[in-house]
């Protein structure tokens, strides 16, 4: 009885499979009345146009720009090398001129800092001098005198390089 049963289903899913593949057949064959179908477009064939015999210079033309011999390639390739070699060395330039850039605002911005700090400096020791009690100094304890008027001696330079100062004794 199982051998029975066995065979009875193979033949059950045989029948299964044919009638799937018949109504999936049908399907696809299936036309469709009514105002819902699609209209068929009709199947356009491109014109094709008549080629144009090229004239004797073109297809010469074409020929040398699709052969290509070794120098050729060589050469090319050295163009790019050269031109990749620029382009590097530019951007490189280019890279340390920023860099440089940069120290040289650096250095700008400490001298202004210190020219600053030194004028304060400057401003604050002027400011503290008394010149008053220098002078003092200078005529009560060290002898200090005023110059009389026969002491002074003016001299023109005529080429205002530099004047050295001559004594009185020679």
């Amino acid at each position: 009885m199982s051998q029975m049963s066995r065979n009875n289903r193979q033949h059950r899913q045989t029948t299964y499979d044919e009638n799937r593949k018949r109504n999936r057949r049908d399907i696809e064959d299936e036309y469709v009345y009514g105002n819902v179908v699609r209209k068929a477009e009709p199947q356009r064939r491109w014109e094709e146009t008549p080629l144009k015999k090229p004239q004797p210079e073109v297809k010469k033309n074409r020929e040398k720009a699709h052969h290509m011999n070794a120098g050729y390639v060589l050469f090319l390739t050295g163009a790019l090398c050269v031109a990749a070699f620029i382009l590097v060395n530019y951007i490189q330039m280019q890279a340390e001129l920023t860099t440089l850039t940069k120290i040289v605002a650096n250095a700008e911005s400490e001298l202004n800092h210190l020219k600053q700090a030194n004028d304060e400096e400057y401003n604050r020791i002027t400011n503290s001098i008394d010149l008053e009690e220098i002078k003092r100094i200078a005529i009560g304890e060290l002898g200090m005198v005023y110059a009389q008027e026969g002491q002074i001696v003016t001299y023109e330079n005529e080429t205002r390089d530099y004047m050295r100062q001559a004594t009185g004794n020679k």
